[in-house]
């Protein structure tokens, strides 16, 4: 295993922190580690009648809308499921009495410490959608087979959609 010498805090935002961390290599040998902390995140597959919920969203880093499932990022110390559940209504007007968990996925483990919990929701009720100030949504319902496609083309770009769709499609098939 690695060994971390030293933690160099470059960066404290409001959603990240950056470190420049001392460490030493599994051989020994001193090394640098960029690292990029992130409290984590939650996501639901929502499906209804063979058809998926996703949200179109614009997102700045990439300069570009993207589709994907409704997800949100842990307040420090909250319980992935209940961030589950909020986002879920937040995001597309369900509430859900229950989600099944769905796994974890580290999307980018070369430098950040990120996981993101995936959840499945089948049984749900229309409520509201109540976007954070900052958020621009639309919702879009996709036939399954469909998203599953758009995600096998490249379509679908982002990873924890694209993981939580052929996740799915793996486990259960398609009607």
């Amino acid at each position: 295993m690695e060994k971390t010498v030293r933690k160099n805090y470059v960066y404290n935002g409001k959603i990240i922190n950056v470190r420049c961390d001392d460490a030493l290599a599994e051989n020994g040998n001193p090394c640098f580690r960029e690292v990029v902390e992130h409290h984590g995140g939650a996501a639901i597959l929502a499906i209804e009648d063979d058809c998926v919920y996703l949200v179109k969203q614009y997102r700045y880093a990439y300069g570009q809308y993207l589709l994907e499932i409704p997800a949100g990022k842990l307040e420090r110390g909250e319980d992935p499921y209940m961030t589950a559940i909020r986002e879920l209504e937040e995001e597309i007007g369900k509430k859900a009495d229950a989600l099944q968990e769905f796994g974890k996925i580290y999307p980018t483990p070369g430098y950040c410490n990120e996981i993101i919990h995936l959840y499945l929701a089948t049984d749900f009720k229309t409520t509201a959608t109540n976007f954070d100030d900052d958020e621009m949504l639309s919702i879009e319902i996709v036939k399954l087979s469909d998203a599953v496609n758009m995600a096998l083309n490249g379509e679908i770009k982002d990873a924890k959609t694209v993981i939580a769709l052929l996740k799915y499609y793996a486990m259960n098939g398609i009607k």
